[in-house]
């Protein structure tokens, strides 16, 4: 067996269920779960009737590549939302089966386990993939705290050189999660010099980039970061985004890497024997979710309702702050023990939430997650509105 799995930490909501064993929640409510990021707005018709007008594609095996006009819809859908120049839909974009599958296969590709000294940075908290990516590779993580006293901002100058110099692939989450920050130009030029001067790779997961809450000011991506400081070919930068939130299709396992050609020609490569081709039927509806707008307007629409709804419930009794996107409220609670306040909404209010030392790391002296819990407003309206009122009644008496 792989020695290295023995490394790897108990999922986060595998920790939240052992938290909640023999717990005993209220039997007249009904359960409300505000802990999975998992969304729920109705899958759209116009990925739904492209499934079903596609079942014949079950009857060929898909290739590795892609389809063409997947390629070319992915493509044109990146070149217009960032404002970029013509993409190379045949060199630069890939389909992937959902960015999480993408997420730890990229360091597969990137990592070289021979390497025993390897680094692989990742925000904390964090989306646990990154971790265990680093680790199946034959690297060590290397956490970069994230915390509320400077606005979730990773002071990436504070890392010492000898730690940048065996560094070999970088995560970044924006908009991020769980506190729903977005990057600046000004940070993306930072860890692209850092980049040139080191040598490793940034992978930039933005599965969140299409919620957010003004139309006006869509998150700015790292394709259009890179592009705007003259990095032609995207040297050194992967970019992954999915329709699971874009298109509230998690289960459709849609989604795209883009960016150095390189890089994307080798990723091809380790895909081809890790077998992880999307299906035909999914491809054929992948297409035109990328092309339609409408449905995603529509999402991002039930978001501000929610968060809205949610806010005004909730802020008076229990403090929050609204994230730039992204659909977490990251929540610091009453008292600083997240494991306590999880524990105790469950009990009395029958609401689930993320406690966030669950998704954070023991770095530099502290755990950033701790004190802070995360709650996903992925349900519905109605749902949305009475986990407010069962949140503020708790924390109005707790």
């Amino acid at each position: 067996m792989n020695p290295r799995l023995g490394l790897l930490q108990p999922y986060p909501f595998e920790r939240l269920r052992g938290l909640l064993a023999g717990a005993k929640p209220p039997a007249n409510l009904r359960h409300i779960s505000l802990g999975l990021g998992e969304p729920q707005h109705p899958t759209p018709a116009v990925i739904k009737d492209a499934i079903a007008a596609n079942l014949d594609g079950l009857a060929r095996y898909p290739l590795t590549l892609g389809l063409p006009e997947l390629r070319a819809a992915v493509a044109e859908w990146l070149a217009r939302r960032h404002g970029l120049g013509p993409i190379d839909a045949a060199r630069q974009v890939i389909p992937v089966t959902g960015s999480r599958e993408a997420l730890f296969s990229i360091a597969q590709v990137v990592l070289d386990p021979t390497e025993s000294d390897a680094l692989v940075v990742s925000p904390n908290p964090f989306y646990q993939i990154y971790e265990g990516a680093a680790l199946l590779g034959g690297a060590r993580p290397y956490y970069m705290n994230a915390i509320a006293a400077d606005n979730f901002r990773p002071d990436w100058l504070a890392v010492p050189p000898d730690i940048w110099k065996l560094v070999r692939l970088l995560y970044v989450c924006s908009p991020s999660n769980p506190y729903g920050r977005v990057m600046p130009m000004e940070e993306w030029k930072q860890l692209f010099d850092l980049s040139d001067r080191h040598g490793f790779v940034i992978v930039s997961d933005e599965c969140y980039s299409e919620v957010y809450f003004d139309e006006s000011a869509p998150p700015l991506g790292a394709l259009a970061a890179a592009r705007h400081l003259g990095r032609a070919g995207y040297p050194r930068l992967v970019v992954l985004g999915s329709l699971s939130k874009r298109s509230s299709a998690p289960g459709l396992r849609s989604g795209y890497a883009a960016g150095d050609a390189a890089i994307i020609e080798k990723f091809v490569l380790y895909r081809t024997y890790h077998g992880s081709a999307m299906s035909n039927m999914v491809q054929r509806a992948s297409i035109p979710a990328w092309k339609d707008e409408s449905h995603v307007l529509e999402n991002r629409r039930l978001y501000r309702e929610k968060f809205a709804a949610f806010h005004q419930r909730v802020n008076p009794v229990l403090p929050l702050t609204k994230p730039d996107a992204a659909f977490y409220y990251w929540v610091a609670v009453p008292g600083g023990d997240d494991l306590a306040f999880t524990r105790a909404l469950f009990e009395r209010q029958h609401v689930t939430v993320l406690p966030g030392s669950y998704i954070g790391r023991e770095a530099h002296g502290i755990n950033p997650g701790r004190g802070f819990v995360r709650m996903a407003l992925v349900s519905t309206l109605e749902e949305t509105i009475e986990a407010a009122g069962r949140v503020a009644g708790f924390a109005a008496t707790n």
